[in-house]
């Protein structure tokens, strides 16, 4: 049986080990985190819930509306529908999906029946024979014959330099091509409603703050009201080192009319060094020259956000199965 490992527990990652698994792989997904998912994020705050990372997607695509449309049968997601032109996203003209209990909950489905080890931190990799042999942080090898890199760009490349594999420099060059936007985000339980209007989500296009969503309204927190904000690129990249705490009361008092302050239990702050990607690699993947099957993907490649981070897995498993 062939065999694949695959370092990012993402969108991209599960979905590229999702496939490989349908077509008779056995696979190994690795992650650093405690969790799966990346930034399809949900947090628990008090008896919330806030997704803190990735807030929609779409499907446009008919591979991804296939899966789409398994999700919606199991009741995973549900569609968030705006009840009103403004201040409502208005970028958002054709359907789009939220999980039920949070864009987490989309991870979690991805991930049944696969293999994850999280808190895995790979340190380097090789070719060992006629496998490569991947070695974690906590002692950990594992070895495969293809392995599958949906880390962030930046991370890759760091991990290519550390583990002294040699890429080629067009290889190299068109990873290091991909850059990131980073973003604060902001998560308030509160104690009473927000006073956002519906569908509860308004997109700022100036100022601090770029994006803020009531989570219950969305639907992701019926037990206690909650708010996402997440902040500008350009503020995130200004005081991404600052204090969580000052940032987070400085954010949310920006939005007194529609957070007042008496209203905030408990606020918590979490930092995406890579947010957006807003340099992007063309291809939905890149496969770099190497003695055994070596691929790079995830949401800097091709179309970006949920569904381009699909896309990206789904044909690095194909070309995976096609070598």
């Amino acid at each position: 049986m062939p065999s694949s490992l695959i370092i990012g527990a993402g969108m991209a990652g599960l979905t590229a080990a999702r496939e490989l698994r349908l077509q008779g792989w056995d696979v190994v997904v690795l992650d650093k985190g405690r969790g799966i998912g990346g930034r399809m994020a949900t947090r628990r705050i008090e008896q919330a819930r806030a997704d803190h990372g990735a807030q929609y997607f779409s499907a446009t695509t008919p591979e991804f509306q296939r899966v789409v449309q398994d999700l919606l049968t199991e009741k995973v997601i549900t569609q968030w529908e705006p009840e009103a032109d403004s201040p409502a996203d208005h970028a958002i003209e054709k359907p789009h999906y939220v999980g039920v209990d949070g864009m987490n909950a989309v991870a979690k489905a991805l991930a049944q029946d696969l293999i994850v080890h999280t808190t895995e931190t790979v340190i380097s990799f090789r070719v060992d024979g006629s496998q490569w042999l991947v070695e974690t942080e906590s002692g950990g090898h594992y070895r495969a014959d293809a392995l599958l890199i949906t880390i962030p760009a930046p991370q890759a490349l760091a991990l290519v330099e550390k583990s002294g594999f040699p890429i080629t420099t067009a290889d190299k060059s068109a990873l290091s091509t991909i850059s990131y936007q980073p973003c604060i985000a902001v998560m308030v339980a509160l104690n009473k409603p927000s006073r956002l209007p519906a569908p509860g989500a308004i997109r700022y296009e100036t100022g601090d703050i770029a994006w803020v969503v009531d989570n219950g309204q969305k639907g992701i927190s019926p037990a206690q009201p909650s708010v996402t904000i997440h902040a500008s690129a350009d503020f995130s990249q200004t005081h991404f080192d600052d204090d969580l705490n000052a940032i987070g009361r400085q954010l949310a008092d920006q939005l007194a009319n529609l957070i007042p302050s008496d209203s905030i239990s408990t606020i918590q702050v979490h930092r995406w060094r890579y947010s957006l990607a807003d340099q992007r690699h063309p291809a939905p993947f890149l496969a770099v020259e190497a003695p055994l099957p070596l691929l790079f993907g995830g949401d800097g490649f091709g179309d970006g956000n949920v569904e381009g981070a699909f896309t990206s897995g789904f044909q690095m498993a194909g070309r995976t199965t096609a070598l």
